[in-house]
């Protein structure tokens, strides 16, 4: 039980992880290591370059998406504005007509055949 107990506080051996990211690598006195830590600079920038791209692309596939959607959207809409406009000219000559037919007199009736 008391085993138990201490096991979590043995500290155990850990190696470093090298954390990827940019290094500076003027502080590398020979060329291998200096030529190392570049390469692995560039390894990272290439690597943030390509996932930022990739990211980027989706961005714009789901914004060319959203594109589209609203011009059906808008297409939708212009029909609907072009019938109003359309039902309400032809209203709007109905009632012209209507005013500029004379009424019909009043104590005669319409002749019937």
């Amino acid at each position: 039980m008391v085993s138990l107990v201490l096991v979590p506080c043995i500290p155990t051996s850990t190696r470093a992880q090298d954390v990827p990211g940019i290094e500076i690598c003027t502080v590398e006195k020979t060329m291998e290591r200096r030529t190392s830590c570049l390469q692995s600079n560039v390894d990272f920038l290439q690597k943030t370059i390509g996932k930022l791209g990739a990211d980027h692309q989706q961005k714009l596939d789901a914004a060319n998406r959203q594109i589209e959607g609203l011009k059906a959207t808008v297409a939708g809409l212009q029909k609907i504005v072009d019938d109003l406009q359309a039902a309400q000219k032809k209203v709007a000559e109905d009632q012209k007509k209507k005013a500029e037919t004379p009424p019909a007199k009043d104590g005669a009736p319409a002749a019937a055949k």
